[in-house]
């Protein structure tokens, strides 16, 4: 897929090392959601490295934060108090439809590792385990020796995963990659 645009030179944002965002950290997000117009909206950084289920197979790492982003806030900006792209909204819990307050943003650090390799001319790739995992609480975990619930257990895989051509099965602890 190829992005057209016409013109020579479109403002930008300076990107923000989202390793650097902190929770508490003040955000604006920025959007047009449900087509009523652009919005700015405020809130802080509710967590970082927020692990979300996208898609029923698809676990990404977020920035969450509690500034509202409804539908139409999607591919907005999430910016720091000193205008600089901290992350890209894409996703929401919602119950229907609508922001409860927990709103997810890609970091800007993946979108400049996506820029980049865009603008080389090659094709962005993205690391694809094919597995389902559950988060090891203190049970599960003293049930299998750890002293502390740190990692995850491998609760499913798909049959064509890498995964499972790399030998991991259905009940193997991950405690690091």
């Amino acid at each position: 897929m190829k992005l057209k645009t016409k013109g020579e030179t479109f403002p930008t944002l300076t990107l923000a090392d989202s390793d650097d965002a902190e929770v508490g950290d003040v955000v604006l997000a920025i959007g047009n959601p449900f087509g009523v117009g652009q919005t700015v909206t405020m809130g802080i950084i509710s967590a970082v490295a927020r692990a979300a289920e996208v898609t029923s197979s698809d676990y990404n790492y977020f920035i969450q934060t509690d500034a509202a982003i409804n539908p139409g806030n999607s591919g907005g900006a999430l910016v720091t108090v000193d205008g600089k792209l901290v992350g890209i909204p894409s996703a929401i819990y919602s119950k229907d439809g609508g922001s409860l307050g927990i709103g997810f943003a890609i970091p800007s650090n993946l979108v400049r590792t996506v820029i980049s390799s865009a603008s080389q001319g090659g094709a962005v790739v993205r690391g694809w385990l094919g597995i389902s995992v559950q988060t090891l609480n203190s049970e599960i975990a003293q049930s299998i020796g750890l002293n502390h619930p740190t990692g995850v257990i491998v609760r499913e895989m798909h049959k064509q995963s890498p995964a499972l051509s790399a030998g991991i099965k259905v009940g193997d602890v991950i405690l690091a990659i």
